[in-house]
């Protein structure tokens, strides 16, 4: 039997057992769908909406190929990609996952990245955006603003030094252009800027159109995922798998003394951080030290769910996806020791701000108290919905019109 009948049979095999999942716990499945229906429609698409859109706005202006052109000396020494990729990193962290991974593979259209600068990119601009760490996991999950403080550092930090170790990835002839460490000029970046915008060619009008199409279809998938993983995440804690395998798992986490309680929520995080990094706020056998070890390694591995998604979107390209995939596993690594030794100088002021147990009351839901993750959240909750509704039914109407126009 070869390798392709292998993975027929096993890729089959798969399928035919998630469905029999599926109409043995059609409750349970239910549920996990409508939780990743509401992440999706609530939280993430009219988060990332506004950043996808102002992105391929970017891009069509040449704003990017200006950026570039000023960051080159930084971003070419540093990480051996082109000055375009501090864009890429700039709207990875502040929009969160997969950002990055769809402008990197925008900038490979372009070709304004060869393949192997693609490839070091896209392996450290995704990240989670600040709002999910403070607000959802510092403050929702261990009601703990400090907690955010010491994940962020841990995170951020951690994936800077994935640029750094995957700037040795690939051949070093693999370049789009000559390196440049001279002083950036102004003059050349609006020459530069002006040349892109000319050479797109598209009118405002279409330039936008497209933004907007391009943007929804790339949540649509995303949404896709979200609600599969969630999906799937259930099923194999339902099916006891996720059980099974955290036991085996527990071994590991005894040798490095860490509570195994933690390893149920572990493997949860695995396939979905934010459900990962919840049940891993709630396991009270635990210490929050080890608690923030492991919801920073969940954070930087970003889940299957987030590979999935990239993988979607690098799918469109000829960038490859083990080099990102390793630079997750390096993330989480990074991160993890990262967070262990901030641990002591931050420790002080998170345990002064600790309110956690199993079933408090997140800060931002608590009377009397007004912060921008409150503000935040309020507003995804009630306007969330309707945003997303309302710019679906713009996408419909764009799509009608381009691919059915009226005779």
């Amino acid at each position: 039997m070869n390798k392709s009948m292998l993975k027929t049979i096993v890729l089959g095999g798969t399928a035919l057992t998630l469905t029999f999942a599926l109409l043995t716990y059609p409750k349970e499945a239910l549920e996990a769908s409508v939780r990743g229906l509401n992440t999706w429609w609530k939280v993430v698409f009219p988060s990332l909406l506004p950043f996808f859109i102002l992105s391929e706005l970017l891009i069509g202006f040449g704003v990017v190929r200006f950026i570039g052109s000023i960051l080159e000396p930084l971003m070419r020494p540093l990480f051996r990609v082109p000055g375009v990729g501090g864009f890429a990193l700039a709207m990875g962290m502040g929009s969160g996952f997969p950002s990055g991974a769809k402008i990197t593979a925008r900038l490979r259209q372009e070709e304004q990245l060869s393949k192997t600068e693609a490839e070091r990119l896209v392996s450290f601009t995704n990240s989670s955006n600040p709002i999910f760490i403070f607000g959802a996991v510092a403050v929702g999950f261990f009601s703990n603003a400090a907690v955010g403080i010491i994940l962020a550092f841990a995170h951020y930090l951690g994936n800077i030094l994935v640029g750094l170790v995957m700037r040795f990835y690939g051949k070093k002839a693999d370049t789009t252009y000559s390196a440049s460490t001279q002083r950036p000029s102004l003059i050349q970046a609006f020459k530069e800027m002006h040349e892109a915008r000319i050479k797109d060619q598209r009118p405002i009008g279409k330039l936008l159109g497209d933004a907007v199409l391009s943007s929804v279809q790339s949540l649509l998938m995303i949404g896709g995922f979200i609600i599969l993983f969630s999906v799937l995440n259930k099923l194999l804690f339902v099916m006891n798998i996720t059980t099974f395998i955290s036991s085996n798992l527990s071994y590991l986490f005894s040798l490095l003394q860490l509570s195994t309680a933690l390893s149920l929520p572990f493997i949860s995080g695995l396939f979905e951080i934010t459900m990962g990094s919840q049940l891993t706020s709630q396991t009270a056998e635990s210490t929050l030290f080890q608690q923030v070890i492991i919801v920073s390694f969940i954070l930087g591995f970003s889940g299957f769910s987030v590979h999935a998604q990239v993988a979607s979107i690098l799918a469109e390209t000829d960038i490859r996806f083990f080099p990102f995939f390793c630079a997750r596993l390096m993330h989480g690594l990074f991160a993890s020791i990262l967070a262990i030794l901030a641990w002591k100088p931050f420790e002080q002021n998170i345990l002064s701000q600790a309110q956690w147990s199993p079933h408090a009351l997140p800060t931002f839901l608590q009377e009397g108290t007004t912060s921008w993750s409150q503000i935040y959240f309020e507003f995804c909750t009630l306007y969330g919905p309707t945003f997303t509704i309302l710019l679906l039914f713009t996408y419909s109407l764009l799509y009608m019109k381009r691919h059915f126009p009226l005779k």
